[in-house]
């Protein structure tokens, strides 16, 4: 499995027949960043039902392809183009669960 050390989620659901160079032509053009600067950038359809992952490893592109049989994948709901993920959150993605209910913050007022 591949295990990105920095993942940009592509907010806006995707058209998943694109290809290595229109999915990375989205990178430069939404985000301003290149597709091979070592990070791996995340699209889904708009059923959330298909992820692909695009990353490049040094010496070429990869572009992976995940569905889910049932169920979908969580996705950020933010005015944000992208969001990046930890590799835990990313763990917690592939699988389909819910990767942003994993760490909730302190409350600031709690008192025992």
């Amino acid at each position: 499995m591949i295990r990105p050390s920095e993942v940009w989620l592509i907010v806006e659901p995707a058209d998943m027949r694109g290809g290595i160079e229109s999915l990375s032509l989205r990178v430069q053009n939404l985000l301003g960043r290149s597709p091979c600067d070592g990070a791996a950038y995340a699209f889904r359809n708009r059923r959330g039902s298909r992820m692909k992952l695009l990353i490049w490893d040094g010496t070429g592109v990869w572009l992976c392809q995940r569905r889910l049989h049932r169920g979908s994948f969580v996705w950020p709901q933010a005015d944000a183009k992208s969001v990046t993920l930890t590799a835990r959150q990313w763990d917690w993605l592939v699988t389909g669960v819910d990767w942003q209910r994993l760490e909730a913050p302190a409350p600031v007022h709690w008192r025992v």
